[in-house]
């Protein structure tokens, strides 16, 4: 069986794991793979395949805590504007910094950027998900990350945005 496709924007802090990632998934129901594994589960394919409109916040520790939280009230132009605050953030390679993404009055983010040298910086990602889940905040520490590096990745994600 073919792997199921997923596309959608995504910014990705740090790289496999430790990370931090802001990604609204899309998954065309249309794909052969999705028709068929829709069959097996006795769903229709666009029902596996979900809604494409949700983000999601998603923390990954090397010791293998991790927290996905659904942001359904955070909107394009909000993660955009995450993005372009943290891009002015890292133009100053010797500057610290905290960046915050706010959810419906609710800080689910804040990270926390020092320079780690040579255009370099690390992060202590803070993940807190709402009071109304009962899950402990998860803090992520993620080594020292190219800022040219995220700068593009940045970049990537806000064209995906369009």
């Amino acid at each position: 069986m073919s792997p199921i496709a997923v596309s959608g924007p995504a910014l990705f802090i740090g790289s496999d794991t430790p990370c931090v990632a802001l990604v609204r998934p899309a998954i065309d129901p249309a794909q052969p793979a999705v028709r068929a594994a829709a069959k097996r589960a006795g769903v229709t394919p666009e029902e596996f395949a979900g809604p494409s409109d949700v983000w999601q916040l998603i923390a990954d520790r090397t010791d293998g805590e991790g927290r996905e939280i659904a942001l359904n009230e955070l909107s394009d132009d909000d993660a955009a504007a995450f993005a372009d605050r943290l891009l002015a953030a890292i133009a100053d390679p010797d500057a610290e910094f905290s960046e915050v993404l706010t959810v419906a009055a609710h800080d689910v983010l804040r990270l926390d950027g020092r320079p780690a040298g040579e255009g370099r910086f690390s992060f202590l990602a803070s993940v807190v998900p709402p009071p109304s889940e009962g899950t402990p905040l998860l803090e992520v520490e993620i080594g020292p990350t190219s800022a040219t590096d995220l700068r593009v990745e940045l970049e990537q994600f806000r064209r995906s945005l369009g």
